[in-house]
């Protein structure tokens, strides 16, 4: 049986992985679930998987943990720390759901173990992609990439050698506001961009998504995974989203990956890697599809993707800055305190003031990723309400 931990389990990423797990129990020792303040189904699971821990990110939350599984043979625990904690569990296999930059510390403490970190969270490697690959690297783990784009990539390069790679095309759908016109994006609220125009997701995601700073993102991931060069990383819009990335190599030809809306798909990949096993997601009927758009990805409507470029010539801390602002104007954006637009003057200000912080990737540590964090987060806070 293979040992599993699952970081973020309550989550849509960590919903998806449970469900594929429950499919073939037999084959799977759970030692450990976490969550957030979803205490209810944190228990659910961890009675349904048999796990050996769950453990919920708040420690308020620890008494609702522990009477909801009062009386199963299942350890509780709380807080920050209790999570990172049960990264030191040998694990065959770890999935790093965690959102934010509270995903970091579990991820590379789940690296020790020198087994395989299927890896959902953006923002370890947006801030610190040398150190996680380095520590990957360090302890010969396994890195998959579970974002749906950046599993396209790794397996559109199965048996293919990397300096035949010319680019790597990322797919966006464009978001909320893909046909809006661009002088009417300030006026955009928050309920307009938490309507995506092809699927349901969670209110940060989509509006990430509409802004397309989860795009942005994506560009950085690509450079710090694959270890390509920024100028071979490209963005376009692909409306059905059914082509998640493509990757073109010297001989002019491209290997696009195709799929379903179904992030099981990606997950199942990492889950049954090196093999391919049986995902239930639906099979696509290509004559009922009938024909695939492209446009191009607008940098005027879309800023965030100067910003990630800007990003990516800069290395260091950059990545960091860049998270932190971004999180903290979506905060403003959510509590209606600055306009859609403004989100991404915001980020810029804060990589503009904070130039001096960025240093060299030969100057990142753990202690200073987090420390940058912490300092963008308060310009940025600063920003705002300056106006």
């Amino acid at each position: 049986m293979r040992k599993v931990t699952i970081f973020g389990s309550t989550g849509s990423i960590g919903e998806n992985t449970v469900d594929l797990i429950k499919r073939s129990p037999e084959a799977y020792d759970i030692v450990a679930l976490t969550g957030g303040r979803n205490v209810k189904r944190l228990a659910e699971q961890a009675i349904e998987l048999n796990a050996d821990i769950a453990v919920t990110a708040f420690d308020a939350c620890y008494t609702e943990l522990k009477d909801a599984l009062s009386g199963y043979d299942i350890e509780v625990a709380a807080g920050a720390d209790a999570v990172a904690e049960v990264a030191d569990r040998p694990s065959d296999w770890v999935m790093s759901a965690i959102v934010g930059a509270a995903g970091l510390v579990p991820g590379l403490a789940a690296l020790k173990q020198g087994k395989t970190l299927a890896l959902a969270n953006k923002e370890s490697l947006v801030t610190a992609g040398p150190i996680l690959m380095g520590e990957a690297h360090r302890y010969q783990a396994t890195v998959l990439p579970v974002d749906s784009e950046h599993s396209a990539v790794f397996q559109a390069l199965v048996g293919e050698d990397i300096d035949a790679v010319e680019r790597v095309i990322i797919t966006a759908s464009g978001g909320a506001f893909r046909d809006w016109p661009t002088k009417d994006l300030h006026k955009a609220t928050v309920e307009d961009a938490c309507t995506h125009p092809n699927w349901d997701m969670g209110q940060r995601i989509t509006i990430d998504s509409a802004s397309l700073f989860n795009k942005a993102m994506e560009l950085i991931e690509t450079k710090e995974f694959f270890g390509v060069r920024p100028d071979q990383i490209e963005a376009i819009v692909h409306p059905q989203s059914l082509i998640h990335a493509l990757v073109g190599f010297n001989d002019g030809a491209l290997m696009a990956h195709i799929g379903p809306h179904d992030m099981r798909h990606a997950i199942g990949y990492a889950l049954h890697w090196p093999n391919r096993g049986h995902v239930p997601v639906e099979r696509l009927d290509l004559a009922k599809i009938a024909q695939l758009d492209f446009r191009p990805a607008d940098p005027i409507r879309y800023p965030a993707l100067r910003l990630a470029r800007e990003v990516m010539d800069a290395g260091g801390h950059a990545g960091a800055i860049f998270n932190a602002a971004k999180e903290a104007a979506m905060d403003a954006f959510i509590a209606r305190n600055i306009g859609f637009t403004r989100m991404a003057d915001v980020v810029d200000a804060t990589l503009s003031t904070l130039s001096g912080e960025i240093g060299s990737c030969e100057d990142m540590s753990l202690d200073s990723v987090l420390a940058v964090d912490h300092l963008a987060r308060k310009t940025a806070q600063e920003i705002i309400a300056a106006g």
